[in-house]
């Protein structure tokens, strides 16, 4: 019979409710489908009794920040004024909970409580976009990615929302096989997990850049010769500027160069035709710019893990 995997959440003041329901309601699915109590769950917080979360619902909890039992998973999880309860008992319990080797992640904004306690110093993580310019500024000994999820790190993240449902699908694939976690997936009705490579769709930087009228004029060229990529160099003429002042622009709003965000749109399109329609490799392929499906097949493989044909083979 599987081994149980005990999951605590401490719950912080204002915390997000959506990525709440995103961490729990997959583990209770899990034992559902499963007919096993593959995962328990207890909620803690520093008020001991409850906590309120930003749409100001009230949860009950289990118990008190000293009264974290042995578990296998501590997550942290806030939501929005993340700073104003960063609290020196909430610091001292991670850091005690730490010594004690329990394994303590984050979800939502709490990557920013884990960077104050110290615990993400030359780590990747994850944080909603929201707080990546601030999150930088704060803390740029933390190698911040615009992943939904960092699950390979020593301490997991997860950026907030439906991310959270992603990561935990992973775990639950990772604990206990990809076919339950598809299962959990089906009883959500969600059919578009993200693995930890897929990027948040929208970040602080974009929201800014957009209102750069060189940045957004270069993203919306890229939007649109997705089929027939071409140059930044030959973006920046178009635009009137330099290549070198383009890569500024997307060094500073979007912590990339416009290479790799021309990249990462064509796989993106790519991960969606793969997922979404009927169409083969190749022609996917070809639909993102790729003369040589080898050469697709190749830099896919680097982005996801997986090649277009078993990505494919997934859905077929």
């Amino acid at each position: 019979m599987p081994q149980m995997r005990h999951i605590t959440i401490v719950l912080i003041e204002e915390f997000s409710h959506l990525a709440f329901s995103c961490a729990v309601e997959p583990l209770r699915i899990a034992n559902l489908v499963s007919e096993k109590t593959l995962y328990d769950w207890t909620l803690i917080s520093e008020d001991a009794e409850r906590a309120v979360c930003s749409n100001k619902v009230v949860t009950l909890v289990h118990g008190g920040l000293g009264d974290i039992p042995k578990t296998d998973q501590l997550f942290v999880l806030s939501g929005i004024h993340m700073r104003n309860h960063v609290s020196r008992d909430l610091l001292a319990t991670l850091r005690r909970e730490r010594a004690r080797g329990t394994p303590i992640g984050a979800l939502c904004s709490g990557a920013w409580l884990l960077a104050e306690a110290g615990f993400l110093d030359g780590s990747q993580a994850a944080i909603h976009w929201e707080y990546h310019d601030a999150f930088m500024e704060a803390f740029p000994e933390v190698n911040l990615v615009r992943s939904v999820f960092v699950a390979d790190a020593k301490h997991i993240t997860a950026s907030g929302g439906t991310a959270t449902a992603d990561l935990m699908l992973h775990l639950i694939g990772r604990d206990h096989g990809e076919e339950l976690a598809i299962a959990v997936a089906d009883q959500m009705v969600y059919n578009a997990a993200r693995n930890a490579t897929a990027k948040q769709r929208v970040s602080l930087q974009s929201r800014n850049g957009m209102r750069n009228a060189h940045l957004a004029r270069a993203i919306h060229t890229m939007r649109e010769c997705l089929e027939a990529p071409v140059s930044p160099s030959k973006i920046a003429d178009d635009l009137g500027i330099s290549t070198r002042q383009l890569e500024r622009l997307f060094g500073k709003y979007l912590n990339t160069s416009p290479k790799k965000y021309f990249m990462e749109l064509r796989l993106e399109r790519a991960q969606k035709l793969l997922l979404q329609t009927e169409a083969s490799v190749t022609e996917v392929a070809l639909a993102c710019g790729f003369e040589n499906p080898g050469h697709f097949s190749r830099v896919y493989r680097s982005s996801f893990g997986v090649t277009p044909h078993s990505q494919k083979s997934k859905i077929d």
